[in-house]
């Protein structure tokens, strides 16, 4: 017949029914234990009764929620519940078993430097109670939401960096934690589902709607939608938006390594009238075929470093590539260029006449120092030979790809004379492996090395 509904200031919701027979209404009121008992106006023993109650059956994770019933004759219906005369029936506690994969994420977002809070409309005792068995760090204790209510922002703020479990909150109290962790300087992701939930939702850095439960409001508020709602599925977005950050980075290192030593073949033969030009337009279409599929496909597919959820978050206001991080895509580039002008000034300085056997032997040479940078850029921690074991089918396509068209351009006459080259020998060709291989070594050596001081 009627509903009193839910309202921050009594944690309580009565339902108005009709008797039976029809004589009488029948309210029946469900809520915050507190809430129920002012509705019932307990006096201060009765209260205490009932907090001993409520904390025996929150100790042990039950989310409490006491039952009154009132009974009203018919006639008008009172403007507010607390004019129905109430009669207490008891404490009603229920189980909401913690999923198995719960306690491990949290234990990996440590791991990974996430902090986790827990905003609960629970009953202390059980939020305290639930945030053991999941592993939540609850050093600080719990901030209530009338406690919340009465603080100031400058000292919920300060009072914030230490506490994780927030309870007996109401859904308009959550703006007021994400502002206040956002004063603090954290990069705040907020969970929610419900229509009340938005405001907090869209203030947060990152709002994340169940696709659930989640009403449409939510979802409209939010930056992600998680298709399953599990809190392990945060934790593998925050694996995999890692994992992606580090393959682009793996990826535009090496795009700027391989061009330094295409620039440098490029333009070091203008500046000496007795060199040939060592580069031609279609050598330079043949290592782009390499290029762009390295990016867009292998360092793509590459899968998560191992440490990726064992170090901190990233600070925000870091570039995507630091002066450190250039400078040594640079140091490969150059290195495999100085390789390169090596092997042409060996091939000269050891009688090689023909400038077309030397050019296909500078190409050689650069075409297998590209592939070496892919190796060795889809890992900055661990060595090529280490990372043979990874999985990457793109890889293998790619590698094997560029050696067949290599082994055809360099023996088959009509594309030798297409790519203006000339045969060469069998050391010829030990020559252009063993310097591309090691115009890395010493990027494969660093790697080493760090792992030894690590």
């Amino acid at each position: 017949m009627h509903e009193y509904p839910l309202s921050p200031e009594l944690l309580a919701i009565s339902h108005v029914w009709q008797s039976p027979d029809g004589s009488d209404y029948v309210v029946a009121a469900k809520g915050a234990p507190e809430a129920i008992a002012d509705l019932c106006h307990f006096a201060a023993g009765e209260r205490e009764q009932l907090t001993r109650e409520v904390a025996t059956m929150a100790g042990q994770g039950l989310r409490v929620i006491a039952v009154a019933e009132g009974r009203l004759r018919r006639t008008e219906l009172p403007h507010e519940q607390h004019d129905v005369d109430f009669a207490y029936l008891g404490l009603v506690g229920l189980a909401d078993p913690v999923r198995p994969g719960v306690p491990d994420a949290i234990r990996e977002c440590y791991d990974a430097g996430v902090r986790v809070v827990m905003i609960t409309g629970d009953y202390p005792i059980t939020a305290q109670s639930i945030a053991r068995q999941v592993g939540l760090e609850a050093r600080g204790g719990t901030i209530t939401g009338p406690e919340l209510d009465a603080t100031p922002d400058e000292e919920l703020a300060r009072q914030i960096r230490n506490v994780n479990v927030f309870a007996r909150v109401v859904p308009e109290q959550k703006l007021r934690i994400v502002n206040a962790l956002k004063a603090n300087g954290e990069i705040v992701a907020m969970t929610g589902d419900g229509v009340n939930d938005a405001p907090a939702l869209k203030s947060a850095h990152i709002g994340i709607a169940m696709g659930g439960r989640g009403t449409d409001v939510a979802r409209e508020a939010s930056a992600l939608v998680l298709l399953q709602d599990d809190f392990t599925s945060i934790v593998q977005a925050v694996k995999l938006g890692r994992r992606i950050f580090d393959n682009i980075k793996k990826a535009v290192s090496y795009v700027f390594a391989i061009h330094v030593p295409i620039a440098g073949l490029s333009m070091v033969p203008v500046f000496f009238a007795d060199w040939p030009l060592l580069l031609l337009p279609i050598h330079v279409v043949f290592l782009e075929l390499i290029i762009d599929p390295a990016c867009s496909v292998i360092f793509e597919a590459e899968n998560a470093e191992p440490n990726t959820m064992k170090r901190p978050p990233r600070d925000p206001k870091e570039r995507l590539f630091s002066l450190r991080s250039v400078g040594l895509s640079l140091l490969q580039g150059a290195s495999v260029l100085t390789i390169v002008l090596a092997v042409f000034w060996a091939a000269r300085a050891l009688g090689h006449p023909d400038n077309d056997a030397r050019r296909a032997l500078v190409f050689a040479t650069l075409v297998v120092a590209n592939l070496c940078l892919i190796l060795t850029n889809r890992s900055w921690s661990r060595t090529i030979i280490s990372m043979f074991r990874e999985p990457n089918a793109a890889l293998w396509w790619v590698l094997g790809g560029t050696a067949l068209m290599l082994t055809l351009v360099l023996t088959v006459p009509f594309l030798r004379d297409l790519f203006h080259f000339s045969r060469l020998h069998a050391a010829d060709v030990a020559v252009f492996v063993v310097a591309g291989v090691v115009s890395i070594t010493w990027f494969e050596l660093l790697k080493v090395l760090r792992a030894k001081v690590a």
